[in-house]
């Protein structure tokens, strides 16, 4: 299976419309998906996109809850009432419009995040704040991890 990986910057041009990367354009066709599916991101100042692969990893979420649940609808509403499918033009730009963009602060310059089976857009100096950080915290997990050795057999 394809995967979204590495990271890369663009401008928006003067119509608001961000090419995507090449890459990641290349997953979207394989994949089937007519566009760019996008919410915003549940945790982070950030956009959640991608293609088929992304709205089957939240269908599965969703089919773990119960039917009609208050879990099932927060979660249904958080990452599918607020969903848009952006057109990618012959040129593989999206524009993106002024909510999403006002949700994760983007202004001029977008950072696109590969993350296995979807992608964020971020804010590109945010994007950097959260890699500090993304980075710190996995040292420390790293940390936590190698602690937890397992046992020697020969003992």
């Amino acid at each position: 299976m394809d995967r979204f990986v590495s990271n890369f910057s663009n401008r928006l041009d003067a119509k608001g419309r961000v090419s995507i990367p090449a890459s990641f354009r290349a997953i979207l066709t394989r994949d089937g998906f007519p566009g760019l599916y996008i919410h915003p991101s549940l945790d982070q100042p950030a956009l959640d996109a991608g293609g088929n692969a992304l709205l089957s990893e939240i269908d599965s979420l969703l089919a773990t809850l119960s039917p009609y649940s208050e879990e099932r609808d927060s979660l249904s509403t958080a990452l599918l009432g607020v969903s848009e499918i952006l057109k990618i033009d012959g040129e593989g730009r999206v524009v993106l419009t002024e909510s999403l963009k006002a949700y994760a602060g983007i202004a001029d310059q977008v950072t696109f995040v590969g993350q296995g089976a979807k992608f964020q857009l971020w804010e590109s100096g945010r994007f950097q704040e959260h890699l500090a950080a993304a980075r710190a915290g996995a040292r420390e997990l790293k940390r936590r991890l190698s602690g937890l050795r397992a046992p020697d057999a020969a003992t």
